[in-house]
């Protein structure tokens, strides 16, 4: 799972110490792999669409990169919560992957316009939130179609972008800067007991794109960074001895 205060990045091993308040078991629906997907992307986006932008039943919700491991597991717990969501992704299999995790409209973001169907979907309304996956590119547009009052979580951005706040004061948007290391231990506990209790009702199934063995694992790099159109969480096994 995900290690609050682990000193150290960039590192893979087969043993671990932690502290015991950071750990929490692995129920018996989930194998070793599934496990190892909940840490990132579940804490991520509960911790976006809870604790930050504080989503309630019946809101809409707009999730950039939807076919992601974050962005799927916010499919998942956006339904959960009762919302109407909305997904983009880059490929025909993405697409159908969101469509089947629950998606209410899944849009194709490499078509022109693509956003103008979401805004038509709620009737030129807007969102009332937004789960930003790369701010630097989406950023500005997504001021143009939230709601008012409407909530941006920003979890990723890849380089600056400019915008115009003027598209924030009237409607008075509120976006919010996603860091999960920020989680207080109380947020951590919170998110744990939710995340926990999802996997045992079974509503909460996270997705696997690929698994590697752990040798593989520069591999597993180059596949996150050069390949497009993710589908899931990418994996790296531990073979016990």
């Amino acid at each position: 799972m995900l290690f609050l205060s682990l000193p150290k990045y960039g590192t893979y091993a087969e043993y671990a110490v932690v502290k015991e308040d950071e750990v929490f078991p692995l129920h018996d629906n989930l194998t070793f792999e599934q496990g190892a997907a909940l840490g990132i992307p579940y804490f991520t986006a509960y911790r976006a669409l809870v604790i930050k932008t504080k989503c309630s039943a019946g809101e809409t919700l707009l999730i950039h990169g939807a076919s992601g491991a974050v962005g799927l597991a916010a499919v998942q717990i956006g339904k959960h919560f009762g919302l109407t969501i909305f997904g983009t992704a880059g490929t025909e299999e993405g697409i159908s992957l969101v469509k089947n995790t629950g998606a209410d409209l899944v849009v194709n973001h490499k078509e022109r316009n693509y956003l103008e169907k979401i805004l038509e979907y709620t009737e030129n309304s807007g969102v009332n939130i937004i789960l930003e996956m790369l701010a630097n590119v989406n950023l500005d547009k997504d001021l143009d179609i939230l709601a008012n009052r409407g909530r941006l979580a920003i979890v990723g951005s890849r380089g600056s972008v400019r915008i115009d706040p003027r598209k924030m004061m009237m409607p008075e948007h509120e976006v919010y800067g996603v860091g999960l290391l920020n989680s207080t231990k109380e947020e951590w506990a919170q998110s744990a007991e939710f995340i926990m209790k999802g996997n045992e009702e079974g509503w909460l199934k996270p997705v696997i794109d690929r698994t590697y063995p752990l040798e593989k694992a520069c591999d597993a790099h180059r596949d996150i960074i050069h390949s497009s159109g993710a589908k899931g969480k990418l994996i790296l096994s531990v073979q016990e001895a």
